[in-house]
């Protein structure tokens, strides 16, 4: 199989990573996160150059492109630690685009496109725990359409967005609805989160909605498996970055005269940090070139990935800070803010162990096929 990248998606990716290195420094990205998070500006910035349409087809104002292309801008956003959540553009556009109707479509996705309206999934409930069929709000049908009533948590950017996609039990089934943050009814209450991101609870009572899908657990698996593969393609640029700051880091730090890079036992640690890396990056291929394929298939690969991905992010996270020693968890120091960014994302949409669980019981269901 050819994994080489095609002239379009390696420009889009010199486009996105010399943003990254000029755009958004070190330093830049602190303010944002003693600012609160989340900057319009920042986000502003990456709907310029087009990505906020990556999933949206270009007769709706978007990009008209595809998970590689995905992966490829999500890459080189985690070598930056963006904050800003660009890969909930990727769900609504890929939601909207193949869900909603056309004066839905109409209103939403140019917007979206254009970096004018940040659309973000709420669907985690305290209870739920990863599962995606545990949903307790609910949804009434009303003479002039759909209210929605629910709590939703760590909703990213959630005091920032401007609608929310919700599932909700409607009729007896998880229907997915769209519900504006100005609607009357809806209040959030936002906070920033352990990376240094902005997250915020959702609550809506009796909140106008719009129909988007009402068979909507198959829709709802299917963006959670964009978010997982978006994350894992940040995870894979995340990793790489801290590499390359701890190696740097142990050819420059001296002890008894000699860089400690020189050491043979810490040259292994290096090593089978890169060993973690390559595995997390072939699972990040693996998920992407997934994203359409059959519902159970995609579902599958995506808790693979995830699962080894998980490993990869505790494993290389935790190697960075025990070489780095004391300085590695200074909040002044740059590779402990790596740190917490793949600790974070570890537990964002299932940790590694409730992905393996996914992959056990699917192997059962396929194995009783079989049987």
């Amino acid at each position: 199989m050819d994994f080489d990248f095609s002239d379009d998606q390696q420009q889009l990716r010199d486009a996105v990573a010399k943003w990254v290195e000029k755009g958004y420094t070190f330093e830049r990205r602190q303010g944002i996160e003693k600012a609160g998070g989340f900057s319009r500006e920042a986000w502003d910035e990456l709907a310029e150059l087009g990505l906020g349409g990556l999933y949206i087809p270009e007769d709706e104002g978007g990009l008209g492109m595809g998970p590689v292309e995905g992966m490829v801008v999500m890459e080189e956003l985690g070598r930056g630690i963006v904050l800003e959540p660009l890969a909930q553009a990727f769900i609504a556009g890929a939601v909207l685009a193949g869900h909603a109707d056309q004066d839905t479509k109409d209103n939403w996705l140019p917007r979206i496109a254009g970096g004018q309206a940040l659309v973000a999934l709420a669907y985690q409930e305290r209870k739920a725990r990863y599962k995606l069929d545990v949903c307790e709000a609910k949804a009434t049908q009303t003479g002039s359409g759909w209210t929605v009533s629910a709590t939703k948590s760590l909703v990213p950017a959630g005091d920032e967005a401007d609608a929310f996609l919700v599932p909700a039990q409607a009729n007896g089934k998880i229907a997915l609805f769209l519900v504006e943050r100005a609607a009357s009814g809806v209040e959030t209450k936002g906070y920033v989160t352990q990376d240094g991101g902005r997250a915020a609870e959702v609550v809506m009572s009796n909140a106008a909605a719009t129909l988007i899908a009402i068979d909507g657990l198959p829709v709802l698996e299917h963006a959670v498996d964009i978010g997982i593969a978006a994350l894992c393609a940040e995870a894979v640029g995340v990793m790489d970055k801290t590499l390359a700051i701890t190696v740097e880091y142990l050819n420059t730090r001296k002890q008894f005269g000699v860089a400690i890079g020189t050491f043979q036992a810490l040259r292994h640690r290096a090593a089978d940090m890169k060993m973690q890396l390559e595995l997390a990056r072939s699972m990040s291929y693996y998920a992407s070139l997934k994203l359409n394929a059959p519902a159970a298939e995609r579902r599958q690969a995506i808790a693979r990935a995830k699962y080894q991905l998980g490993q990869s992010m505790r494993y290389i996270s935790q190697q960075a800070v025990q070489l780095h020693g004391g300085i590695g968890v200074t909040d002044e120091y740059i590779v402990s803010h790596y740190f917490r960014k793949l600790t974070q994302m570890e537990m964002t949409f299932g940790d590694s162990l409730h992905h393996l669980g996914e992959v056990s019981a699917r192997m059962q269901d396929t194995a009783g096929v079989f049987a």
